[in-house]
């Protein structure tokens, strides 16, 4: 570290050092420095203390900047820190006006890169859908008038579930950005949340809970088309997907829990089978009813991939909207894949199986249930109750196990 009086010719004959970087301080303008490293860089800098720390910024690089250049501009920043302000605060904050929603969502993904990949597909769908015309605005710029007029236009043509869920994607980027973006003292660059406005004006759209389920006399014209279409069907894949709703509703698993399920995680000796990607990141093992083993058995023998619910393109069971429709269609019974749990969870209470054996079944987390926290249900435990639920289903849709046989 040495001090001269910085010019063009003490810039153009400086040394480089052997490793890291030397500082050459001028002589003249205090805080005023020279930065020069091994590789060879040359940029001039400005110390000073703000709000009590020592803080460098950076002023340009050298030839980039003359000397007199890079003179005057640390000139101005004194200015600014001797009248109370933080230019470099300042500098980051005109940064962040320029960042856009398209580049803190991709911010967004580089750095929550542990989540679920339908999670980014999902909110892709809203930023490529109803949310494109925000891609290029500011974050900034993006306010709560803005929020609610959006709001209320994606209610004109969609469900209150859907401009709900578009609007949280937009709230839970202003979250990421609140903390993601910050200055040099620790301060937000984006502290407010404009979805908020939703919240606090209490016109977050009324989502009726759905209470859809296949009822008792359904159950018999639900399986008989199942059976009916799985025998005239000459796809591989309408044969597992017929397979595949017969395990939802004999499980209560999410859509996704199954379709993954592979055969490594399939134990025919136990009779059990595990879940390790859940909604709620709790793996599970469930035991197999009858019925369930022997589906699982049958597809055993026609499996070509690690997925008990394969494809013939060497992947897992996906994108089966246009299946379920024409399903639905064809049986006449209208049902959703969550219909499918929700019935399984119906029967489970109709036969009064205990609530903490019908959570572990189908995953649910406890809440504030502290006794739930000691109760420990095992696959074995889980056993016969999945076994009840199995035999309703098969009294009431003339179910047989002889059929996967």
């Amino acid at each position: 570290m040495s001090t001269h009086k910085i010019t063009k010719s003490y810039v153009d004959r400086v040394s480089f050092p052997e490793k890291g970087q030397a500082f050459h301080r001028d002589s003249q303008l205090k805080g005023f420095a020279l930065r020069v490293t091994q590789a060879g860089s040359r940029s001039f800098i400005l110390e000073k203390r703000i709000h009590k720390k020592l803080k460098r910024i950076t002023l340009g690089r050298y030839p980039e900047i003359t000397v007199e250049m890079a003179r005057k501009e640390a000139l101005k920043y004194l200015g600014e820190i001797a009248t109370g302000h933080d230019p470099i605060a300042n500098r980051q904050r005109i940064v962040a006006e320029q960042l856009t929603l398209e580049d803190v969502w991709k911010d967004y993904k580089r750095v929550k890169c542990n989540l679920k990949p339908q999670t980014y597909e999902q909110y892709g769908m809203y930023f490529r859908g109803e949310l494109k015309d925000w891609m290029k605005k500011p974050l900034n710029a993006i306010n709560k008038d803005m929020v609610i007029s959006k709001h209320n236009d994606i209610l004109s043509s969609k469900s209150p579930s859907y401009a709900n869920v578009c609007l949280r994607v937009v709230s839970a980027i202003f979250k990421f950005a609140k903390f993601h973006y910050e200055d040099t003292n620790g301060a937000s660059l984006f502290p407010v949340n404009p979805v908020e406005r939703l919240g606090q004006l209490k016109v977050w759209a009324k989502e009726p809970r759905r209470q859809n389920i296949i009822t008792d006399s359904q159950l018999p014209v639900f399986y008989n088309a199942l059976v009916s279409l799985k025998k005239n069907t000459i796809s591989i894949r309408q044969s597992v997907f017929m397979d595949y709703l017969v395990f939802l509703l004999l499980t209560g698993l999410r859509k996704n829990e199954a379709a993954t399920l592979k055969w490594e995680n399939v134990d025919f000796d136990e009779r059990t089978f595990y879940i390790a990607d859940t909604k709620n990141g709790e793996p599970l093992t469930l035991p197999m009813s009858d019925m369930v083993y022997s589906i699982l058995k049958s597809l055993n023998t026609k499996r070509i991939n690690e997925y008990v619910f394969f494809t013939e393109q060497a992947g897992y069971l996906k994108h089966t909207s246009h299946l379920l429709k024409e399903f639905v269609e064809s049986s006449g019974v209208k049902f959703t894949f969550h219909d499918l749990r929700r019935t399984f969870i119906t029967v489970a209470e109709s036969l009064d199986i205990s609530a903490y054996a019908i959570k572990r079944l189908v995953n649910h987390r406890g809440g504030n249930d502290v006794t739930q926290g000691y109760v420990i249900a095992t696959h074995g435990r889980l056993r016969e109750p999945m076994q009840r639920i199995t035999d309703y289903f098969k009294e009431k849709a003339n179910m047989s196990v002889d059929y996967y046989e």
